[in-house]
Order: structure tokens, then C-alpha cells, then sequence
């Protein structure tokens, strides 16, 4: 108790110190989190009403002031990346499977895809155990003509390594212009050391549809996707259908992963027409 009478002034002038710094370093904080917003373009273009974005740029600003990566390898992501991740997310927050955000880069790679044609080497790629492993070569490709088999693993892509890409990574790696060249170190089981494949890219066409006929009467058209070109070739094989003579179709559609909607609706409207004229099954 005599402590405290001798030195309670002490103590009350700490205490009002101790309270201003809490103060202090409180608004401090808040206003951390309402710095403007810089190096981002066009911040309220297109802003819909009665949406308030400040929750948005405040945690924007949070993550730039506090954020510290956990690795000192992994470079760091821009603003621009940031926008594309948000909008991911906003994609995400419908909670539908065929509601999706694509970025530049991996929109490109779609297009191609359900274009059916692209330019790249020709083979099905997955990453899986930490390395990209090749699902097979198209027929005819430059891959298969290189060399590449079924269950390769491609360790090295150029100079840089596959154990922490993703499919899409690989494949825009694997990718480029006709005539241009990529070398790709390859495991393969039963060789004992890696070794290197160069690959010359071409102009790949994604296969879409092959015909066949069977006993009493039976065409089949196996359709391997939809892609822009698939309503000219459904069409070509319909034409194929109708001079063989035969009065029963299958439309084989197992495997097929989807694509072009529009390329979907257009050969449905194509079969209509025959219906009358064949039986289908």
C-alpha cells in the first residue's frame, strides 16, 4: 500500500499512456484499411448500384500490408492476378459446376480445344504424383511420331521442372507455334536413366467423329466431341449414312466430354431431320 501512495501518479500517468497508444494504434488500423486503392485501373467502371465494394478494398489493402509468403521461391502475384482470382471466386459463389471463370491464358487453351484444332505436340497429358504422365499420343502426331508412349512421365519441360505444375501449366508450356521445337526429359519404366525427347509442333486436329457400318443394317457414328467443327462432320457422316443403303443409326456419344453448346443444338436439329427416314437407337 505504500508503494501505491508514493507512486500513484506513476501509475495513473501509465495507465493514460497505455490507453493513448491503444487509441492510437487502433485508429491506426482502421485507417490502414481505408488507404486508397492504387496501381488498379478503372476501380468503379461498371460498379452496379446499391453494392457496396468498400468490404472488397479493405481486405485488398489488408492483404497487401500483412500478407507474407511462406516461401521465398514462389514469385509473387500481381494485381492483375489478384482481379482474375477474385472474380474466380465470384464465379465460384454461385455454386454451379458449369458456371466457370476462365483467364486470358486458359481461355485460349479452351477455344482451341473446342475449336478442335490447336498448335502443340498432340498428346493427352495429366498431372498426378507430382510430375506430368502422358495419357497416350494422337495417332500420327508429332508426339507419336517422336517417340513419346503411353505412361511416359515428362520430368522436364524446356528447362524447367514438372513436379509442382498443374495440367494447364504443361500444357501451355508444351504448346506454341508450328515449327517451333520443345525438348522433354522423359522417364520411362523400364529405362534406367531419363532421357530427352525434341518434339517439333504442328497444327494438331482434334479428332470428332468416325463412322462404321455393322451387320443388318446398322451405321454407327462415334462422336468424340463437340467442338465448332463437329456440326459440318455430323453432317457429312449423316450424308454418309443415307448413300450406304443402311436403315438403322446408333450415335455413339460414350466418352464424349461436351463443348460448343451451340454445336450440340445445331446437330440435334440435324437428326431431326432424318429421323423420319431411319430408325434410331
Amino acid at each position: 500500500m505504500e508503494f501505491l501512495k508514493k507512486h500513484s501518479a506513476l501509475l495513473v500517468l501509465g495507465a493514460i499512456i497505455a490507453i493513448s497508444s491503444f487509441y492510437l494504434g487502433f485508429n491506426s488500423g482502421e485507417k490502414s484499411l481505408s488507404i486508397p486503392v492504387v496501381d488498379v485501373d478503372n476501380k468503379t467502371e461498371g460498379q452496379p448500384i446499391n453494392v457496396d465494394f468498400a468490404p472488397f478494398w479493405k481486405a485488398w489493402n489488408l492483404l497487401n500490408e500483412k500478407y507474407v509468403s511462406a516461401s521465398t521461391t514462389i514469385e509473387k502475384v500481381g494485381n492483375q492476378e489478384k482481379i482474375w482470382g477474385a472474380i474466380k471466386g465470384l464465379a465460384n459463389s454461385l455454386d454451379d459446376p458449369y458456371t466457370v471463370f476462365f483467364p486470358p491464358v486458359e481461355s485460349s487453351l479452351f477455344e482451341a480445344d473446342v475449336r478442335g484444332n490447336f498448335e502443340g505436340v498432340g498428346m493427352e497429358v495429366i498431372a498426378q504424383d507430382n510430375t506430368i504422365t502422358v495419357i497416350a499420343p494422337l495417332k500420327n502426331s508429332p508426339s507419336a511420331k517422336a517417340g513419346i508412349l503411353a505412361g511416359d512421365k515428362i520430368i522436364k519441360i524446356g528447362d524447367k521442372t514438372t513436379s509442382n505444375l498443374s495440367t494447364e501449366d504443361a500444357v501451355q508450356l508444351i504448346r506454341g507455334p508450328k515449327g517451333t521445337s520443345v525438348t522433354l526429359t522423359i522417364f520411362r519404366s523400364g529405362v534406367k536413366e531419363p532421357f530427352e525427347i525434341k518434339v517439333i509442333r504442328d497444327v494438331i486436329d482434334i479428332p470428332t467423329i468416325s463412322t462404321e457400318e455393322l451387320p443388318e443394317g446398322i451405321f454407327v457414328i462415334e462422336l468424340y466431341n463437340f467442338s465448332a467443327q463437329s456440326p459440318n462432320l455430323f453432317r457429312s457422316a449423316l450424308r454418309e449414312f443415307i448413300l450406304s443403303g443402311n436403315n438403322k443409326l446408333i450415335i455413339d456419344l460414350r466418352g464424349n466430354p461436351g463443348g460448343y453448346l451451340e454445336a450440340a443444338v445445331d446437330m440435334a436439329f440435324i437428326v431431326v431431320r432424318v429421323m423420319m427416314c431411319s430408325t434410331i437407337i
